[in-house]
């Protein structure tokens, strides 16, 4: 990963924010083997509800923007002299829910390589990398560069005639495989992206603001979320408080 683009990558980080919940989706959580009966329960055994199957075969999961447009940013690589832009855009299940997945396209000045890099979710096996493409073009191959708790990044470079097919395209759609090797295929939307990509970056003060209220918002949500598993732990009829221990019986008197 160049230089340049990690310290790009950096300036939009507040925007590429995952959540781990993202996981449990079905096509993305890893299998897990229902626990062995304990003895003379069988009846309880088969009374219990069984443990949810993961989904055979291909997966595919049609993502709507969470952002209302796409973001163009530049800057100058102060190793190289030249100037840097992103233009990225989030990506969710439903527009009013975090997102799950992250595109953006980097463009150094001067050069005809551009860097795709994506933000997926954790859970996904790394070694066979990701493909990509636009619509029915063929597959671009992209690899796994860097994971942290909540996401890794993905990238490849493209030429320009990729971009082109962005400026135009109506899905860029990505393929991985999950743990359990089922292939899930992420659509992504490309409305919108080449009039942000060829137009000019947005206004650092513009961009600041931004990311203080996509902060602020993703606070919030954490914050709902915490109150909900809260109140869902909370079992309806227990008792608020541990009872008092009976006292033990005076001594009978001689």
């Amino acid at each position: 990963m160049p230089n340049s683009l990690k310290r790009m990558a950096a300036v939009g980080a507040a925007g590429w924010l995952l959540v781990e919940a993202v996981t449990m989706h079905p096509a993305m959580a890893q299998a897990r083997k229902p626990a062995a009966p304990a003895p003379n329960t069988q009846q309880q055994a088969q009374q219990a509800p069984q443990a949810p199957q993961q989904p055979q075969g291909p997966v595919r999961l049609d993502l709507v923007a969470t952002q209302m447009e796409w973001t163009k940013v530049c800057g100058r690589d102060p190793a190289s002299g030249k100037e840097v832009c992103y233009t990225t855009r989030d990506f969710g299940s439903q527009a009013d829910q975090p997102p799950v997945l992250a595109l953006a396209v980097y463009d150094v000045k001067g050069e005809d390589a551009r860097v795709v890099r994506l933000l997926m979710p954790v859970g996904l096996l790394l070694r066979p990398g990701l493909r990509f493409s636009v619509d029915k073009s063929p597959t671009i191959e992209g690899s796994f560069e860097l994971c942290f708790p909540n996401g890794c990044f993905a990238e490849a470079k493209v030429k320009g005639a990729t971009i082109d097919q962005m400026r135009k395209g109506n899905s860029f759609n990505v393929a991985v495989k999950n743990q359990v090797n089922n292939e899930v295929t992420f659509v992504v939307p490309l409305a919108g992206f080449g009039k942000a990509f060829d137009g000019p970056p947005i206004d650092p003060k513009v961009l600041e603001e931004q990311q203080k209220k996509l902060q602020a918002e993703l606070q919030k949500r954490a914050e709902e979320e915490r109150k909900r598993l809260e109140a869902s732990q909370q079992k309806p009829g227990a008792p608020n408080a541990t009872p008092p221990a009976t006292p033990a019986p005076a001594p009978a008197g001689k």
